[in-house]
């Protein structure tokens, strides 16, 4: 049986609702406590734990700082970030960057992990260093411009 892609998003908004209020429980904190550490409302906080509303990089931020547990954990559980290269604390901060549109972020985050790719790609390759003609190497001189 094959799952219906359109059924996907939905999932994960119920998949990361249920993470957070287990979290919470296990935390032994009341949702209105939970909702006044990390400043967001608690009939909002109860849409998310009950998967009616989709919260933002932000909003997960903030509940994570609540929970105190790591925001990246909420991240990959809300389907906002794999299993990325690089430095996730890096990618957290550009996410929880409320000076930047989500399509921004995603942005920037991509083209740090293709940097991230390439890096590794070229330090898995067995590259030969290049001779050394001068035991004390100069730096080149720039161009003569005329």
């Amino acid at each position: 049986m094959e799952l219906d892609p359109t059924t996907q998003p939905a999932k994960s908004v119920l998949a990361i609702g249920e993470f957070i209020r287990d979290q919470r429980e296990q935390a032994q904190v009341s949702l209105r406590q939970l909702s006044k550490l990390a400043g967001v409302s608690n009939p909002y906080l109860s849409q998310i734990e009950r998967g009616l509303r989709r919260p933002s990089a932000e909003i997960l931020q903030q509940i994570a700082k609540g929970l105190r547990i790591s925001a990246e954990q909420l991240y990959v559980r809300a389907g906002i970030l794999e299993d990325r290269l690089g430095n996730p604390a890096l990618v957290a901060t550009v996410l929880a960057d409320e000076g930047l549109t989500e399509r921004q972020k995603q942005v920037l985050i991509e083209i740090y992990e293709s940097f991230c790719r390439e890096n590794a790609a070229t330090s898995n390759a067995s590259v030969a260093p290049l001779p050394m003609s001068d035991s004390n190497p100069r730096p080149a001189r720039p161009l003569a411009t005329r």
